[in-house]
């Protein structure tokens, strides 16, 4: 029989949450609103490599930090395929590997090009934005 602190070590930290397509910058500035706070509510003041990873309904991950003045994106192999609409979004040519590193203000451009994208969020921590996984 598992006692309950061996059931919470097998209990993923972050869960998955459904997407909700957004259709408005407003309702994009509130998703941006809600995700920081959730961050600011469930990352350790120690913790490194924190962002949100959105898992795309036709396959393949997108890891999203936002630093100082800069998004990061870590695209996955399997999600090549929205390396088009980043480069639309953002006019920037697309880097040599899976690291994108775009202008902060095109956020909300970034989230409404990707919101029908997208099947899922996670928060995520201690991801190696940029090294090949």
């Amino acid at each position: 029989m598992q006692d309950i602190t061996d059931q919470d070590a097998e209990r993923p930290r972050f869960r998955p949450v459904p997407w909700t397509g957004l259709e408005t910058p407003a309702d994009v500035e509130l998703w941006i609103a809600e995700y920081n706070l959730a961050l600011q509510e469930h990352i350790r003041p120690n913790e490194t490599g924190y962002g949100v990873k959105f898992t795309l309904a036709e396959g393949g991950e997108i890891y999203l930090q936002t630093v100082d003045n800069a998004i990061v994106l870590d695209v996955t192999a399997d999600a090549e395929w929205v390396a088009p609409l980043i480069v639309a979004v953002a006019r920037v040519e697309p880097p040599r590997g899976s690291l994108w590193v775009l202008p902060d203000d095109k956020l909300v451009q970034l989230i409404m090009g990707l919101s029908s994208l997208i099947a899922s969020t996670t928060l995520v921590s201690g991801h190696n934005f940029g090294r090949r996984r």
